[in-house]
């Protein structure tokens, strides 16, 4: 047993990832515990690279195992845009309202009705060792120009999961959380360290 350092400032994530590996670390730090580390330049052209980043950089600072993610939505028939720049699609300080509305209306220019698009978290583990693991966790579906749903943030309200036929915002927390991108990765980190 150990501790872990996952890096994200993002409560939420960390209350979520602690449900999953409680029984695996003896603590489970994030990086509010390290008020002076500084955020990672996120300026990698792939979630993998921002992930590994953003791993190494805390892993550094902290001495820890730590463990990072980025994820994005993905939407090939627009060059694979948001992507890496989901958080920021409409700008620096955009919010989910304008990444969604910036969305639609790029879809809606180029005359694009109900596009395929894939959810993808890539979690990275780095150890102090030099060690580095990735996980890629990828939920398909389709993107609509009507949001429905509460229950998620993000693009949630319009991404209709494949086989499932609503939203990943009208889904119940507890069904979403076991079919979302950062659950299939998390999921696989989890199958990792039991072989470890």
């Amino acid at each position: 047993m150990s501790s872990l350092l996952v890096a994200t400032r993002n409560q939420g994530k960390v209350l979520e990832l602690h449900a999953m590996l409680a029984d695996r670390f003896d603590q489970i730090f994030s990086m509010r515990d390290f008020p002076t580390m500084p955020e990672t330049i996120e300026d990698g052209v792939t979630f993998q690279e921002n992930a590994l980043k953003k791993a190494r950089e805390a892993c550094a600072f902290s001495g820890m195992e730590t463990l990072a993610d980025d994820s994005g939505l993905v939407v090939p028939l627009l060059g694979g845009e948001p992507g890496v720049y989901s958080a920021r699609y409409a700008g620096e300080n955009a919010g989910d309202n304008e990444n969604n509305a910036k969305l639609i209306a790029e879809l809606e220019r180029l005359g694009i009705m109900h596009p395929p698009a894939i959810f993808v978290c890539c979690l990275a583990y780095v150890r102090p060792d030099g060690f580095e693991q990735t996980f890629i966790g990828e939920v398909h579906g389709v993107i609509t120009a009507f949001p429905a749903g509460d229950q998620g943030f993000g693009y949630d309200p319009l991404f209709i999961v494949n086989g499932v036929g609503v939203t990943m915002a009208q889904l119940p927390l507890e069904q979403k959380n076991r079919i979302s991108h950062r659950s299939l990765a998390l999921q696989q980190f989890v199958a990792f360290l039991k072989d470890t």
